[in-house]
């Protein structure tokens, strides 16, 4: 099993705010999801109680790429003929608020300095305009940009700019979110491996993505893995925001400390990614290494290598609900849980509290999720 880069920055020690006896609600998964669904529950005056394996943010929520997007893994235009004008809109909407409660919440963990999708050729500089159309059309803010600065200009053939996107670190920004939901009145339990049979509450939210499989095997998600590598820091500053291409098979930020972290390129070897296994593979990180020469002009040093695991659904849409009597879901991000995993913990928690938002039937986990007809950008995703 790999470490992230994230996760190996020293952590402040959670709150402590145990209570005694039985849990109203328990959740499993110490990430995004879980950690945002014990916040909107304790500020509720619920008793919650969150078990995470390992540590907090130690899944996905801490091997992702540190990117925070608006939307779904599917590009806006082809989330529309998929969902429907207006449920695409209430989804891009749910995760631009989201977006929003992540720059309140995260301090130092995020910083909104948009993001850059490229396109690799003709084709993709067309999937490009006609999601820029479809932004454009539906009134959020989008920008085309036809004239790329080097090296990009030599690699790229035109980009569009999501402004309000932003950039992660996150292992940081979860650990802060956990805090939140202890101070509110959470109880959090690093270290414990539980199964839903063996907990006793009125509700059991499943909150870990990736694993899903493992607690609900009847739901239609799949463990996929995503690699990522960070070098020293570059001679020079390139990259300012979060930048993704080739239908998302790609995808790089470089730090403010100057490092560059890069993942991607599942399609080196898909039936080998198609696993809840945490390690690197050396047919995919030497193309990691191939990129960054790419984008940098020379090898540096990698300092990290690591791998995630997230929850591919068929649609690429999330599955949040109850699945079993008293028994909730909220994940299968497909590989873009950054933002969406806020939102869906807090929407799940609301479920149960009786509120019934109408964001809610997008993510019904009792849907028939067909896949898409287009080719989606899922790797693009796990950097988010």
């Amino acid at each position: 099993m790999t470490t992230s880069l994230w996760l190996r920055e020293t952590r402040a020690e959670l709150p402590r705010s145990g209570f005694e006896g039985r849990a109203e609600v328990a959740v499993i998964g110490g990430g995004v999801t879980g950690c945002s669904c014990a916040l909107t529950l304790a500020e509720r005056g619920v008793r919650v109680r969150l078990y995470e394996a390992r540590e907090i943010a130690g899944g996905a929520s801490g091997r992702n790429g540190g990117f925070a997007l608006r939307g779904a893994t599917t590009p806006y235009d082809e989330a529309r003929r998929q969902l429907g004008d207006e449920r695409a809109r209430l989804l891009m909407e749910l995760t631009e608020r989201s977006l929003d409660r992540m720059e309140e919440l995260a301090g130092d963990a995020f910083r909104r300095v948009g993001s850059l999708r490229l396109a690799f050729d003709a084709d993709e500089r067309g999937a490009l305009r006609r999601e820029h159309d479809a932004l454009h059309e539906h009134g959020f803010a989008v920008e085309w940009v036809d004239e790329l600065e080097p090296p990009l200009d030599g690699l790229y053939v035109g980009a569009i700019l999501h402004p309000r996107d932003g950039a992660l670190h996150p292992a940081r920004w979860v650990r802060r979110l956990a805090a939140h939901a202890a101070n509110a009145g959470a109880e959090i339990r690093e270290g414990e491996l539980v199964t839903i049979e063996e907990l006793d509450a009125d509700a059991i939210v499943v909150a870990c993505d990736g694993f899903i499989p493992q607690l609900l095997p009847e739901l239609p998600v799949r463990s996929t893995r995503g690699q990522v590598l960070a070098t020293e820091p570059l001679r020079t500053r390139l990259y300012d925001r979060p930048h993704y291409a080739r239908g998302g098979y790609d995808y790089w930020q470089q730090l403010p400390d100057g490092r560059l972290v890069i993942g991607g390129n599942r399609d080196a070897s898909f039936e080998n990614e198609d696993t809840d296994v945490e390690e690197t593979t050396g047919a995919v990180q030497e193309r990691l290494e191939a990129l960054v020469e790419r984008l940098v002009g020379y090898r540096p040093n990698v300092t990290d290598r690591w791998a995630g695991i997230w929850g591919t659904t068929p649609d690429l849409v999330p599955l949040v609900g109850e699945v079993r009597e008293g028994v909730w879901v909220a994940g299968g991000y497909s590989g873009h849980g950054n933002a969406l995993g806020l939102a869906c913990g807090d929407l799940v928690a609301r479920a149960i509290l009786g509120e019934r938002a109408p964001e809610l039937e997008i993510f019904d986990p009792a849907r028939n999720p067909a896949p898409p007809a287009a080719t989606m950008r899922q790797d693009q995703a796990h950097g988010s």
